[in-house]
């Protein structure tokens, strides 16, 4: 379900068919437990063997971009745990609306794996907001996250 917030800021992203960007941040205060949105086992999916974890967050605030994806995924570190990185509109602010039950995912060899879900995003040109549709890679080899939305 998507939740409407006013949402101010829109980057340009150099993929094809993609309208703005997106990012892979390190994990901050987005990545908080209690920003899990519930209930935890809609909103929180496994893939690769359980080597990756998906989860919808919504932080309250900004309440302008509140929703994040969570990712945990290879590589591992020394000590065994997963990278942690947030997916969102730029650092700090999230999308306007998500609906993580639209999540899709495949595999790609040459790419890895390719998550789909939709979201909303203010459109500030339009004063309105629109549907979206995020996209994220993820290599598990290298850990790189690459987004962007159509």
């Amino acid at each position: 379900m998507f939740r409407h917030v006013i949402f101010a800021a829109a980057l340009t992203l150099g993929l094809t068919g993609a309208v703005a960007a997106q990012e892979a941040f390190e994990c901050e205060w987005q990545a908080r437990a209690d920003a899990i949105v519930e209930p935890w086992e809609e909103n929180s999916r496994t893939f690769a063997n359980g080597d990756v974890r998906l989860a919808l967050l919504d932080t309250i605030e900004p309440a302008a971009g509140a929703f994040h994806v969570l990712v945990l995924s290879p590589p591992f570190d020394e000590l065994g745990g997963r990278q942690c990185r947030t997916i969102s509109v730029a650092e700090g602010i999230g999308f306007s609306g998500a609906d993580f039950s639209t999540l899709t995912a495949r595999y790609e060899p040459s790419v890895g794996l390719i998550f789909q879900m939709n979201v909303r995003r203010f459109l500030p040109d339009q004063d309105a907001f629109g549907d979206a549709l995020l996209t994220f890679t993820l290599n598990q080899a290298t850990g790189h996250i690459g987004a962007g939305l159509q």
